[in-house]
Parts: C-alpha cells; sequence; structure tokens
C-alpha cells in the first residue's frame, strides 16, 4: 500500500511558460549532507581542480612575480586528482498491484534516459515537443541527470518485467559553485503520491553532496508553492531573473 505523499506537479518548466527565478538555500528544511546516506567511495574518472590561494594569485601580475628586483615566471600548481562521485541507485517505493504482480519505484542520478521514453513522458504531460536532437545535446551536457523508473515484476513469469521512464529532472552546473534544476515532470498517473517531492529532494541532495549549495530553477506561476516547500526562495534579496530572447 502506498503511502499518503504530497502531490507532484506536472511540470516546472516550458518554453510556452514565463518562468519565476527561485533560489535554494543550505538552510532550507532539506537535511544537511551529513544526514544522508552515503554514497559509496569506488573508482571513478580523474578530474582535475586547481587548488587557489588568494596570497598567490593575489601577487602574480601577467604570469610574473617581482621580488628583490628580479623577475621569475611562476608556474601554476600541479592539479590535484579528484574523485568523480559515483552515480546513485535506490527503491523510493515498493508494493503489491491488485494482479499480484509487484512495483518498484526508482531513483537514479546515472541519467539513464532514452530521448523516445523522455519525449512520450513530455507528450504526457502536454509540453511542447522539441527536437529529439536537442533533447539528446540537453541531457548530454547536463551535470546532473536524475530518473524515476516504474520497474513492474510479474507474479506469474519469472524474470518478467516492464520498465518505463515516469519522472525526470537534470541540473547544470559549473561542477563548483553554482546549479540550475531543469525539466521536473511526473508522468500524470504517478502523481499525488510524493514522487515529485522525492524526486526534487533527492537532486537537491545529491548537489549538496556534491559541495554545490547554490541551487536555482525556473517554475511555472501554478508551481511556485511547491517548490517553496522545499526550501526554494522567489527573487532572494531582491535578484531578479534576469531573460534575454531574439527578437525577429
Amino acid at each position: 500500500m502506498a503511502p499518503a505523499l504530497a502531490a507532484a506537479p506536472s511540470s516546472s518548466i516550458c518554453g510556452a511558460c514565463i518562468p519565476t527565478a527561485c533560489r535554494f538555500e543550505a538552510r532550507s528544511t532539506v537535511p544537511a549532507p551529513r544526514f544522508l546516506r552515503s554514497r559509496p567511495r569506488a573508482e571513478g574518472r580523474a578530474t582535475a581542480a586547481w587548488p587557489l590561494k588568494a596570497g598567490l594569485w593575489d601577487s602574480l601580475r601577467s604570469g610574473f612575480l617581482k621580488s628583490n628586483n628580479t623577475t621569475e615566471t611562476v608556474e601554476p600548481p600541479a592539479p590535484l586528482e579528484v574523485e568523480e562521485p559515483l552515480p546513485e541507485e535506490l527503491v523510493l517505493l515498493e508494493r503489491t498491484l491488485p494482479d499480484g504482480s509487484t512495483e518498484q519505484i526508482i531513483f537514479s542520478s546515472a541519467g539513464d534516459v532514452d530521448i523516445y521514453d523522455l519525449q512520450a513522458l513530455c507528450d504526457k504531460v502536454g509540453w511542447p515537443r522539441r527536437p529529439l536532437s536537442k533533447i539528446a545535446a540537453s541531457l548530454r551536457n547536463s551535470y546532473l541527470v536524475a530518473t524515476l523508473h516504474s520497474v513492474i515484476r510479474s507474479s506469474e513469469t519469472e524474470g518478467e518485467e516492464r520498465k518505463q521512464l515516469i519522472g525526470m529532472a537534470r541540473a547544470t552546473s559549473d561542477h563548483a559553485f553554482n546549479a540550475t534544476i531543469w525539466d521536473v515532470l511526473v508522468d500524470p498517473s504517478y502523481q499525488g503520491q510524493g514522487l515529485g517531492k522525492a524526486l526534487m529532494e533527492k537532486v537537491i541532495r545529491t548537489l549538496l553532496q556534491r559541495d554545490i549549495n547554490n541551487i536555482t530553477l525556473f517554475a511555472d506561476n501554478k508551481v511556485v508553492d511547491f517548490y517553496k516547500n522545499l526550501g526554494f526562495e522567489v527573487d532572494p534579496q531582491g535578484i531578479k531573473g534576469m531573460f534575454w530572447y531574439p527578437r525577429f
């Protein structure tokens, strides 16, 4: 029996809507990273991160350091080897259906999205269609792609299962300070069960675990309250979202 949870919105941003800029701060209702489920550490691809020291860079002038009337070239510090965070997958909900089959709702941050499945999901929530090539590029260039899948296993045929994409959210980021969440959507037949809230909380927690604390999004007017309840603020400290559109 599914627990009674809060309803999820059908969409958060769409090309036909005028969005509101919202910002999430780490002091919100989402627990601090130390209370979160720890991710298993394993080998990941190494990326370069430059350790910055204000004192060093303040002393640099066009790549040179002047001292005692001599000029010497200063080389940048060697990059540190850091591990990329591994994708996370967990079961958010498990229940038995009337026909005796078992359904699991699985959250994943692995970015496992078929663009045709995503297009079908966008159709269900009434979003305007976008070119598949651009959808694929947006997923490929995102910092985080989180999904909800329904996996139904038959009670009669062992090993038989049906997997369906029922929710998604993605985030772009500078990989250091800021992230913006886009394209939050949940299948209408799965709304009203708190899955949209669970998806967003997992996305926020994943970003916080990656030490990204400045999280923003753009919301349609009808879902502003939904995001406020997750800790987002509209125009914090008078900050306004600015938009530039081509004028033909």
